[in-house]
């Protein structure tokens, strides 16, 4: 594989100390490659590349006579503001040795998982995710089932273009941010044949139970679930015995698909016959919540996960983690503990157990 450029780095070449230059979301996928969690492989471009198109393409002077005087509280100059810088962005061009750059990474990304033209995600990863105090997080695009180099570098600016959507410019102006402090990188990530797909913390986001594993899952991909869109069957496992102890299945409303004919993912309303089928096996909900573990026990702090299981992969190695961030609601605050202190081991484990009835 080539050398690490200063525009383009694999997945693998990535971890916390590279936040400045790929991100939040790719920052993670590369510490998770350090703690041997299965991600499927792929590149950051980097942001340096996108402050290169920048300045090559004069836009920072633009943005802010653009942005100068829009309120955070006027929606209509803030929709009008960015509908003008998003259209800017998407038709300047990407200077040919970025393009061949980023081609030749998706090339040997495709050589590598043995796919010509390989299908990807095209996820945005902003510099200011997952910062103490503010959760630029989802604020970008994500572009799912992308194929072929020029589609690509599309969706590369589609998502430079998204770090100004209106909802962006108004948490920066609300948080204090200028436009300028906060930049962006791509992720470009090998997508996963996923059957069934969801979120999953380490804590339960209901209450901040830290000895529970929360899973929500449906069919198809991860976005009906992540866009709340649908109501999808929920998990609770236990953390130290690794038993479910709450299983609830829904009337999944819609799923997301490829449709191979043209290429593209699509919203598909669920069949009766499989709304209500659990759409992961048990033994599944179990490896999710092992594998929850390991990257919570990795990063020290209670995650927030994306994760999707691959139908191509053999059974006990399909689940695949997409992204993961640390969970900001409970994290900050102080839990009250299972036991008092001194409390034996016999004790920490019982109450656990006792946090949910086993199903059998």
């Amino acid at each position: 594989m080539k050398q690490t450029d200063e525009y383009v780095l694999w997945f693998q070449e990535c971890d916390i100390s590279s936040f400045p230059t790929v991100g939040g979301k790719c920052a993670s996928l590369g510490e998770l490659l350090k703690a041997q969690i299965p991600v499927p492989p792929g590149f950051a471009v980097t942001t340096k590349t996108y402050t290169r198109f920048m300045e090559e393409n004069c836009l920072y002077g633009e943005v802010d006579k653009l942005l100068k005087g829009v309120r955070a509280e006027d929606t209509a100059s803030l929709e009008e503001a960015s509908e003008r810088i998003r259209c800017l962005i998407e038709e300047k061009p990407i200077a040919i040795e970025l393009e061949d750059s980023i081609g030749e990474y998706y090339r040997l990304l495709s050589k590598r998982c043995q796919i010509p033209a390989v299908p990807v995600a095209v996820r945005s990863s902003a510099t200011a995710e997952d910062l103490p105090g503010a959760s630029f997080a989802g604020q970008q695009d994500t572009y799912l089932w992308i194929r072929g180099v020029d589609q690509v570098l599309e969706h590369v600016r589609r998502c430079w273009s998204s770090l100004f959507a209106a909802r962006a410019i108004a948490y920066r102006k609300k948080m204090g941010f200028s436009d300028q402090e906060v930049a962006i990188s791509v992720g470009v990530q090998k997508m996963v044949n996923s059957y069934a797909a969801g979120v999953m913390f380490t804590l339960n986001p209901a209450n901040g139970d830290r000895s529970t594993v929360v899973i929500d899952a449906n069919w198809g991909f991860g976005e009906s679930v992540v866009s709340g869109l649908c109501t999808p069957d929920h998990f609770l496992v236990n953390k130290v015995s690794l038993e479910i102890v709450r299983r609830t299945i829904s009337a999944k409303e819609c799923y997301f698909a490829t449709n191979f004919e043209t290429q593209t993912v699509e919203r598909h309303e669920c069949p009766a016959e499989r709304a209500w089928n659990q759409c992961i096996l048990d033994e599944e909900a179990i490896e999710l919540a092992r594998v929850g573990k390991i990257v919570e026990a990795h990063y020290g702090k209670p995650m927030d996960i994306e994760w999707a299981i691959d139908k191509d992969m053999p059974t006990g190695g399909r689940v695949m983690v997409l992204q993961s961030r640390p969970e900001t609601v409970w994290s900050s605050r102080k839990c009250q503990p299972a036991c008092k202190p001194g409390a034996s081991a016999m004790e920490h484990i019982v109450a656990g157990l006792l946090m949910g009835k086993k199903i059998n």
